[in-house]
């Protein structure tokens, strides 16, 4: 995050109330730091809300996601440097409750949510005089779409969860333990936060300080990834279009400028993971799993590889710019100056300005750019309207920018249902690595995801894991949680 702040507030600071006496009632009740007393207070713990997004060497966007979820798609696998037994698991399929992955998806996305709960409930009690209203306006919407965006990958990983929308004021059971709402629940509050999120500021309105923040664009193309999701096809693409209408973004001209230093946060940009070297965690840490270990003096880590038999790199054209950008097949080692030849290698975060140690990478994770605006929007105009001309205009800027033939020159007559799956080719092309490929699969549904994932040889799919399983660490606190019926008996 391009925030130049002098300091970070935590954004929770509990303790319990201490006794002394040992024959005094014992209290349940939580103490929170009052510190959001002005506006340059609640500023920094809307930043440490952001920061919840990568907080740790595995956070979510540190690459949790990536072997978290990823693994269980026909595009990775566990990789050479994959020890753990948790992380082989999903990506042979056979992780269950107990996978501590899962767990921390969970954990660590409630702890983000939690704190935008506390910024949203707090900076509004701040006093007036103390803040404007503006002010105070952009950082709850801030904090909602942070929020949003939390509870929009809890109900795309485990459906129906449990919705918190404040600080929690005593310990007790009625205060702590929350049964799980249904996923339409859950989808109109995610709907809620980004409709607020939708007044921020316009994107190029806020200071180079403050480059990196949420905007009204980056909640309107979440909203229009959300409705897309709830296959509400009208709403996605009108979103969608009202995006590309605003002509706030474009595509970069090379694709590889969308993974480099000096260039991002720039024009393709929509919201991102921002990341600043790696002082506190703050390294890219699939800069290291983007450096073929094979190769001496790289610091590679491949906890993750290229699935094989799932064809990933064999679906790109030699001509496709894409390609030399996400994967690799040889390298010169900075330590004995060898050209090494190997497999594919996933490739698009590695970082020439950090050889040998990789894990300080500065490079941004894109979280969602306009390139996949374009590839929202061609999807549901074809689901609504059949492939128009106006889909396939969308969908061919993407492939014109990566160097291969416009499909409405190439295939000008698709049924629907072929466009549909050329469209999801794309996304898969454009998009690999950045967190999208199961998100991608299990919303077309459990046939379309088992027969993938047992097409590339992840024989042991089933229906289940469209979903995760409720972490059983979870159950066993909340007496009000109950496991998803999928993972029942499966």
């Amino acid at each position: 995050m391009q925030f130049n702040k002098k300091y970070i507030l935590p954004a929770l600071l509990i303790g319990l109330s201490a006794c002394s006496s040992l024959d005094e009632r014992p209290q349940s009740q939580l103490v929170t730091q009052e510190f959001y007393t002005d506006g340059a207070q609640a500023d920094a713990a809307v930043v440490a809300t952001y920061r919840k997004l990568y907080e740790t060497g595995q956070s979510l966007y540190n690459s949790l996601f990536q072997i978290g979820v990823e693994m269980a798609t026909d595009d990775y696998e566990a990789g050479p440097r994959a020890r753990n037994a948790h992380v082989r698991a999903i990506s042979g399929l056979t992780h269950d409750a107990s996978n501590d992955r899962m767990e921390q998806l969970w954990r660590q996305s409630y702890d983000a949510i939690n704190a935008a709960n506390i910024a949203i409930d707090r900076i509004a009690l701040i006093p007036e005089g103390k803040i404007t209203a503006v002010f105070r306006e952009r950082l709850i919407n801030e904090a909602k779409f942070l929020r949003a965006l939390h509870y929009f990958n809890l109900v795309r990983w485990f459906g129906d969860v449990p919705i918190v929308l404040h600080e929690p004021k005593d310990l007790s059971p009625e205060a702590l333990y929350v049964a799980k709402s249904p996923q339409a629940e859950v989808y109109n509050q995610i709907i809620a936060d980004l409709s607020s999120a939708e007044n921020l500021p316009a994107p190029g309105q806020y200071g180079k300080n403050d480059v990196g923040r949420a905007t009204s664009g980056a909640a309107k193309s979440l909203l229009s990834k959300v409705y897309l999701t709830q296959q509400d096809w009208a709403k996605a693409a009108a979103k969608s279009k009202e995006v590309i209408d605003a002509n706030w973004y474009g595509l970069f001209d090379d694709f590889a400028d969308v993974f480099n230093t000096p260039s991002k946060n720039g024009k393709e940009h929509i919201f991102s993971a921002q990341f600043l070297g790696n002082a506190g965690y703050q390294g890219n840490s699939l800069a290291s799993r983007s450096a073929p270990n094979e190769v001496p003096g790289i610091n590679g880590d491949y906890a993750d590889a290229l699935h094989k038999q799932g064809k990933l790199y064999e679906s790109y054209s030699d001509g496709d710019t894409r390609k030399a950008v996400t994967f690799v097949t040889t390298m010169v080692s900075p330590t004995d100056g060898k050209t090494y030849t190997f497999d594919p290698h996933f490739h698009k975060y590695y970082d020439p300005a950090v050889i040998g140690n990789q894990g300080q990478s500065s490079k941004n994770l894109p979280i969602i750019r306009y390139a996949e605006v374009l590839l929202i929007y061609a999807e549901a105009v074809n689901e609504l309207n059949g492939p128009t001309a106006a889909a396939y205009e969308a969908i061919d800027k993407v492939r014109s920018r990566a160097h291969v033939p416009k499909l409405a020159d190439v295939a000008p007559s698709l049924s629907a249902a072929d466009f549909r799956d050329s469209v999801f080719q794309e996304r898969r092309k454009e998009l690999v690595y950045e967190y999208q490929r199961w998100f991608d699969l299990v919303r077309r549904g459990p046939d379309y995801y088992v027969k993938t994932l047992r097409d590339a040889g992840k024989t042991l799919a089933a229906p289940r894991h469209i979903r995760f399983p409720t972490p059983q660490r979870e159950l066993s606190l909340n007496p009000k949680l109950r496991q998803d019926p999928l993972w029942i008996n499966n």
